[in-house]
């Protein structure tokens, strides 16, 4: 049904694609919250749902939600119950357990079979660059920026891995002898940088491989990449999380080192000792 909507997106009305998003987004709240609810919480009318499950060939949205509660009913099976959770659930856990419960959640989802297979694809696309890029603006630059130092242990001989400025046109600049052979890693959730998608389209048109980390599988990363890793940033209070996202960089990293030639390893140890030969690091007082 993912595949569907994903594939049927860019025909869609306005509304519908609205509605579908938020399908896309959130599968889970689609199997256990009533139309109505999910309608209130898309910000569509009803009849819009229901017009979205005869757009995809059901009977009515019912059929819809039936999919998802026995793809939820499936996954929940074959998981092991969670430990530490009282009987009474979230109303019995403090704040910070809460929020940290579910962060744990998102970043452990990380490596269920589907999201790894996207990792892996990804991870390859890294390991056969030429040189690579990181892109991302306001509270991604810092992940973007995480993917370029992890990266610097990895590449070796000529290739260069570069982080891209959030600093006007310089992102181009940047980018303007890329092409063919090397990979972008473009990093935005929802609601998107225009400077960030319009880099990673601008790249893709030289030919560059554009691997994004985006929160949704219509995000117009997505539909820019050749690989997409999708993670959330949805969280517990009012701010928008990027946990998942460095965390994704971290598994990514770490599949990509394992298909380089590089000793990502060693040249970590040798970093951490040329660094503190030159007294980088803090030492207590004998």
């Amino acid at each position: 049904m993912a595949e569907l909507l994903v594939e049927q997106f860019e025909n869609m009305p306005p509304q519908l694609r609205v509605a579908a998003r938020f399908v896309l987004d959130h599968p889970k709240d689609v199997a256990l919250m009533s139309m109505r609810e999910q309608a209130n919480q898309a910000g569509v009318s009803h009849s819009t749902m229901m017009r979205l499950a005869r757009w995809l060939g059901l009977d009515g949205y019912e059929d819809m939600r039936s999919l998802y509660a026995r793809a939820l009913r499936e996954t929940i099976a074959g998981q092991p119950a969670r430990q530490g959770v009282e009987n009474d659930g979230a109303l019995g856990c403090s704040t910070a357990g809460v929020v940290a419960d579910t962060l744990a959640a998102q970043i452990s989802s990380l490596g269920e079979y589907g999201n790894a297979m996207q990792f892996i694809a990804a991870a390859d696309l890294l390991a056969r660059s030429r040189n690579l890029f990181g892109l991302g603006s306001r509270s991604a630059h810092p992940v973007a920026s995480h993917f370029v130092h992890m990266m610097s242990f990895v590449v070796g001989g000529d290739r260069k891995v570069t982080l891209v400025s959030e600093m006007g046109r310089q992102g181009l600049d940047v980018l303007q002898h890329a092409g063919r052979g090397d990979v972008l890693l473009a990093v935005g959730m929802s609601p998107y940088e225009r400077t960030t998608v319009d880099v990673a389209r601008q790249s893709a048109r030289q030919g560059v491989g554009v691997v994004a980390i985006t929160d949704s599988s219509v995000s117009p990363l997505a539909r820019i990449a050749r690989e997409t890793i999708i993670v959330t940033s949805n969280s517990q209070s009012f701010f928008r999380s990027m946990a998942p996202a460095f965390a994704a960089i971290e598994l990514l990293a770490t599949l990509t080192a394992g298909r380089s030639e590089t000793d990502a390893a060693e040249r970590v140890k040798q970093s951490e000792e040329r660094l503190a030969a030159f007294g980088f690091y803090w030492k207590p007082r004998r």
